[in-house]
């Protein structure tokens, strides 16, 4: 069995505690701000680390609407937890903030743990660090697919379009595919599949192409078909458990969702690339973890950090929550890429890209998007006059 490692930090700590005849003070506990609803997973998934280290974790669950106000809340207060969990598309905020601590090259030498991880995505940034990996793919019903005649999914847009409006002629609440009203990455990957791009050559975003306008056609288009509900609080784990919307895309952790609420369902459904014409590009998501610029335990959040950049961490935490590893020792296991849907969800992290590095994209660029196509999709708006509105609202935002 290998001997745990010391990190240099902490035995030149050791040392000068040694110098001083004082043992180094240990933080009794950690805050770490867990977005969504898994903070009960990752508190269980932590035990090993706290009882090795002595050092309670206190995981607070921030659900994800209330993130950016949490947030700036904490950035005026300057009281914040010790370690955050940054969801990608808001990782160009967070960092321009200036309340998360630097993670410059020493600081990753002091900890091997993170010096020796190979994540999927690089380092992150210089202030934070890979923690999980996310990529959308085509969740469906073979079952229900199968009974109206549809023997393999849909490969292409215009393929979901049209086995959305067969499968939405089921009945009254019946429907064929669902789309979050929410998800600004949705249209995003649409256009994706064209072929084409958000981002123009000068760096700046651009819904100006005849790609994104395909993507608005397909969009736009299920809900002209009456394909998809228009309820904006439409479950879409119920809703794909029920059958009423047996067609989506997203991530993983909807496979551990129905896994664990539907038991009955298994061999029922599946999940396959993401379609596309020209590309199956899907969306590279996820997020990152941060140590908070102001917390006095930035070291003990640093060890933190070395044990969740394992694999065996990142492994367990796959299976406590279902959420991808970044590290690449541990998206290659053998078990893990046993399971069908998760060589799936490999082979699409192989095509896939984030959403483009702008500031605040949720709150911004996405929202404007969002805002388009909705009123276009749910209230009748004229649609030359909401892209139009587009164009303005976005002209000029560019990729840092």
């Amino acid at each position: 069995m290998r001997k745990p490692r010391t990190t240099i930090a902490a035995a030149s700590l050791l040392a000068l505690a040694a110098c001083s005849g004082q043992a180094p003070a240990t933080p009794k506990s950690l805050t770490v701000w867990i977005m969504g609803d898994s903070s009960a997973h990752f508190q269980q998934l932590v035990k090993p680390f706290s009882g090795r280290s002595g050092i309670e974790v206190d995981a607070v669950a921030i659900p994800w609407d209330a993130v950016d106000q949490k947030f700036t809340t904490a950035v005026a207060s300057g009281k914040g937890p010790d370690v955050i969990q940054i969801g990608l598309s808001k990782l160009r905020t967070f960092t321009d903030s200036g309340a998360l601590a630097k993670l410059d090259d020493q600081t990753l030498k002091d900890h091997p743990g993170l010096a020796a991880a190979n994540f999927l995505d690089g380092v992150g940034n210089a202030t934070s660090v890979p923690w999980v990996s996310d990529t959308r793919v085509l969740f469906y019903r073979s079952d229900i697919l199968a009974q109206k005649g549809i023997t393999k999914p849909p490969a292409t847009w215009d393929e979901v379009r049209a086995d959305a409006k067969l499968l939405a002629g089921r009945g009254k609440g019946q429907y064929g595919y669902y789309v979050p009203q929410w998800d600004s990455a949705l249209p995003v990957i649409m256009t994706w599949a064209q072929g084409g791009a958000v981002v123009g050559a000068n760096g700046e975003i651009t819904f100006d192409t005849p790609a994104f306008r395909k993507a608005v056609d397909t969009y736009t288009g299920l809900y002209t078909d009456k394909s998809v509900p228009t309820d904006a609080d439409f479950d879409q784990i119920q809703g794909f458990i029920s059958g009423a919307a047996p067609m989506l895309a997203s991530g993983p952790y909807l496979a551990a969702a129905v896994a664990s609420a539907a038991p009955q369902l298994r061999g029922k459904w599946s999940v396959a690339m993401i379609p596309g014409a020209t590309a199956h590009t899907s969306l590279l998501a996820g997020s990152n973890l941060g140590v908070w610029n102001g917390s006095g335990n930035k070291e003990a959040a640093l060890r933190l950090l070395d044990f969740l950049s394992t694999p065996q961490t990142q492994l367990a935490w796959y299976k406590l929550d279902g959420e991808l590893p970044t590290a690449k020792a541990a998206l290659r296991d053998p078990a893990l890429n046993a399971d069908p849907l998760v060589a799936v969800y490999a082979r699409q992290l192989t095509d896939a890209k984030p959403l483009p590095r702008v500031p605040n994209w949720d709150g911004e660029t996405g929202k404007a998007l969002l805002d388009c196509l909705n009123s276009i999709a749910l209230t009748g708006a004229d649609r030359e006059t909401a892209l139009r509105d587009l164009y303005a609202r976005t002209n000029g935002t560019h990729v840092g």
